[in-house]
């Protein structure tokens, strides 16, 4: 997909605050070779968690900044062809790639990403599809019976870019619930913006899924990864 794209043509109108969801954002040779890219990664650059693992690319994410290091030229494409998009300002481009892997019967927790980042995120998918559930924060904070009371789902298909802005990325939490397979029906806030090979009604394995979360860590540390690693 070019990087001619006009954002207010994939907004999801039905939801309260800047959410772009646009399908088959990456062609199926893109999503290969991320895919590729990600399976190539060293042993020591994965991060095993109890329910996926991830990597960390263009640096370490710090509670005092982002402790910087080099992004590997085969992602610097896809940030660009993120920044093509504008959803980032001059001052705040990307610099720092989440990768996260999900076998199915993995999920996330309902959680918000934090103040440590600006508050747009893009995330492409690859591999598979999921569903991404958001809750109110009010909803959740110290109640947890309440957890599973959603306030929106989102299909969120393999080759798919979604962008959260602004109140989505404050004030909603947002999770993957742990499932084998998901159901596709009405009560997805963006069934209507999802390609014409999903069918309502319908359930859909989940396989691994890989997904490339871009975003910008405005305050960088004065310490370098690369240049450590040269001592």
């Amino acid at each position: 997909m070019t990087s001619l794209i006009d954002l207010n043509n994939y907004k999801l109108s039905n939801i309260c605050d800047n959410v772009f969801y646009i399908p088959n954002y990456v062609s199926e040779e893109q999503e290969k070779y991320i895919i590729d890219k990600v399976n190539e990664a060293p042993k020591p650059k994965w991060t095993q968690l109890r329910n996926r693992r991830l990597q960390n690319w263009g640096g370490v994410p710090h509670v005092k900044g982002l402790i910087p290091e080099n992004i590997p030229n085969w992602l610097n494409g896809f940030l660009k062809q993120i920044s093509n998009l504008g959803v980032f300002p001059g001052s705040n481009q990307p610099n720092h790639i989440l990768v996260n892997e999900y076998l199915p019967g993995q999920g996330i927790m309902p959680h918000l990403d934090g103040s440590l980042f600006y508050p747009t995120i893009t995330t492409i998918s690859c591999g598979s599809q999921t569903v991404l559930n958001f809750y109110s924060a009010n909803e959740i904070e110290g109640q947890t019976s309440n957890m599973t009371k959603k306030m929106y789902s989102l299909l969120l298909e393999r080759r798919s870019l979604l962008i959260l802005q602004e109140k989505m990325y404050n004030e909603y939490l947002h999770g993957i619930d742990e499932l084998k397979e998901d159901v596709v029906d009405k009560s997805l806030s963006n069934i209507n913006s999802c390609s014409s090979d999903i069918k309502i009604n319908s359930v859909i394995p989940r396989g691994t899924r890989v997904s490339l979360t871009i975003r910008n860590i405005p305050k960088i540390s004065k310490i370098n990864l690369n240049s450590l690693m040269k001592k």
